[in-house]
């Protein structure tokens, strides 16, 4: 057969490197990623991003460096695919120091945009710089140009020869996070160089040069967050762990606020994710998140950085004994830590006033949960109590007893109530789920009916990251719509001005945060979907939670105010609420049958 008959064919060198941009360069955030890493690479001590657009999309991406620079022999051959200074032979691979090392960044982003770099050497005596551009993977123009030590390199015309790239991109905004989200994350790993990030001129982060990892977070999320970090440091002979954790009284509904890095390198493990969560134990509700900011530092040859071209994911060669450490080093920082210190002078209890009556001794704490005596403290009860009386009133047109009568003999673990029907089955109750299926009734009620709005009577101030905040900006129409009334305070605070009728007179910066961050970052574009989204959140939000200890009568009225519901049997999210064992299951579980 001869070479014209062949169906396979050798690509051109073009149209293989679009290719591979196309694993390196997904949007506009990859090319800040892989100029940002190069910057670091080259020794810089001040790396400044440089965005411009116009209303619907990113126009372009400039990244200045006061870095080493380059001769002119290298800035010319840095646009060669797998040209790197990075490495030499692939045993390199067991001991990188630097965060590139595949040498496809320049090479991959100039196959898909305008791409020009100048660049001059540092100390070198070299009185000109070099300008090299590249357009679409054509011949290198170069040029002298004058120039400050450093490099900066502009990319122009992204995916203009790949507009079926160019349509996959998301709004502005979203775009605009993600780049505001690689800083974030190459700041927090690289706390000792400064970052500056402008979008159309306006300075949008601004970190300074520290050898404190928590002045970097101040700078980025504000200091009352870094008043709550609890510093961590420990390991083992396979890895030293080193940053932050925040007290538990700091969470979030995900895990983006967790920050990695691996031997300078921001990374993401799912496995490091969940040892930080065990470290917490039973300090942190389990659909909750920690912040944490974490440092983790290998010897050489004990972690892959080659796993993903994005170099995104890491691999360990001794996985557990990594996150070993991590759990056990977050569990000590926070067992050495005063959790309760300036966390709790919101909770204020005054008791109802009641007839003086002589002193009497101090009783033993009880292992059931009776009504609060004179040896414990009312304010052990009062958030309890003060959610049941949010679910008091019945629902219109609800059946009373949709559930067996129910007494309460006691409660288990703070989590779950325990009762017997008519003294033959027994019943177990989750608390938590039981009160968030009234909850959420109730807001389904209160939707249908009634003003959509509230305003507040002193707006709350809410403070999102510089990632949040243009997630944030896009979102305000949306939120709108479902009855948050909020508008820009400063760089990075919002003023909650007025929220949904259904959240009652909740007022918490915290809760609302949530609320809104969740309804940005995830809630559906459809109108019905985030109204779902809205009632599921506020009812888990506002309900007794796994752990908070009851009184016998809160445990009762809690039953009570459950057989008022339409579905008492399970939660929104579909988890049972009643589990009932009939004299028949508890005589096979002890095998009298």
């Amino acid at each position: 057969m001869s070479m014209q008959d062949a169906t396979i064919r050798v690509l051109p060198v073009g149209t293989v490197n679009q290719i591979a941009a196309g694993e390196v360069v997904e949007r506009p955030a990859s090319v800040v990623k892989e100029l940002v890493e190069n910057a670091v690479d080259a020794g810089a001590g001040l790396v400044r991003v440089e965005v411009t657009s116009d209303r619907r999309q990113v126009t372009g991406v400039r990244v200045v460096d006061d870095g080493i620079g380059m001769g002119r022999a290298d800035a010319v051959l840095a646009f060669k695919e797998h040209a790197t200074s990075k490495i030499r032979e692939i045993e390199d691979l067991d001991c990188l120091h630097t965060l590139g090392f595949r040498g496809e960044a320049l090479a991959s982003i100039a196959s898909v945009a305008e791409v020009t770099i100048v660049t001059k050497p540092r100390d070198r005596g070299v009185i000109a710089g070099i300008r090299v551009r590249v357009r679409g993977g054509g011949d290198p123009e170069v040029s002298e140009v004058g120039a400050p030590d450093g490099t900066s390199v502009e990319v122009k015309d992204l995916f203009f020869n790949t507009p079926a790239r160019r349509k996959f991109l998301k709004s502005l905004h979203t775009e605009l996070a993600h780049i505001h989200g690689v800083v974030e994350k190459t700041a927090l790993a690289h706390p000792e160089v400064a970052f500056r990030l402008l979008h159309n001129g306006r300075e949008r982060i601004a970190t300074h040069a520290a050898d404190d990892l928590r002045e970097t977070a101040g700078a980025l999320f504000g200091t009352d967050l870094t008043r709550a970090l609890v510093p961590v440091g420990g390991g083992n002979r396979f890895v030293r762990v080193g940053g932050f954790v925040a007290r538990p009284s700091h969470t979030r509904a995900d895990q983006y606020q967790i920050f990695l890095s691996v031997n300078g390198r921001p990374v993401y493990s799912a496995g490091i994710v969940r040892a930080i969560k065990e470290g917490y134990g039973t300090l942190l509700p389990a659909n909750r998140f920690p912040i944490a900011f974490l440092a983790l530092t290998t010897e050489d040859g004990l972690v892959d950085a080659n796993v993903h071209p994005t170099k995104r994911q890491v691999r360990f060669t001794h996985e557990r004994e990594v996150y070993e450490a991590v759990t056990e080093t977050v569990r000590t920082a926070l067992h050495g830590e005063d959790l309760l210190a300036g966390e709790r002078e919101a909770e204020v209890f005054t008791p109802p006033p009641a007839p003086r009556r002589p002193a009497r001794p101090v009783a033993p704490a009880p292992t059931t949960a009776p009504r609060p005596g004179v040896g414990e403290s009312p304010a052990l009860y009062a958030k309890s109590d003060r959610r049941l009386r949010q679910t008091e009133l019945p629902l219109a047109g609800a059946e009373r007893n949709r559930l067996p009568e129910v007494t309460v003999l006691g409660q288990v673990d703070a989590t779950y109530i325990v009762g017997s029907t008519g003294g033959r089955s027994l019943v177990l109750i989750d608390q938590h789920a039981a009160h968030e299926r009234i909850l959420y009734e109730q807001v389904q009620a209160k939707q249908a009916s009634g003003p959509k709005t509230q305003e507040l009577i002193v707006p709350v101030l809410v403070t999102f990251s510089p990632t949040e905040v243009e997630l944030v900006r896009e979102a305000l129409p949306l939120l709108a719509e479902e009855g948050f009334v909020v508008e820009e305070f400063g760089p990075s605070t919002f003023a909650v001005n007025a929220i949904p009728v259904v959240l009652g007179k909740l007022e918490e910066p915290e809760v609302i945060r949530d609320l809104v961050s969740a309804l940005v970052r995830e809630g559906p574009s459809d109108p019905v979907g985030r109204r779902e989204a809205i009632t599921r959140r506020v009812a888990c939000r506002g309900a007794i939670k796994a752990g908070d200890p009851l009184t016998t009568e809160q445990m009762q009225r809690l039953v009570e105010q459950l057989a008022h519901t339409e579905n008492p049997y399970t939660c929104p999210h579909g988890r049972p609420t009643v589990i009932l064992f009939s004299p028949d299951e508890m005589a096979a579980m002890f095998r009298r049958t």
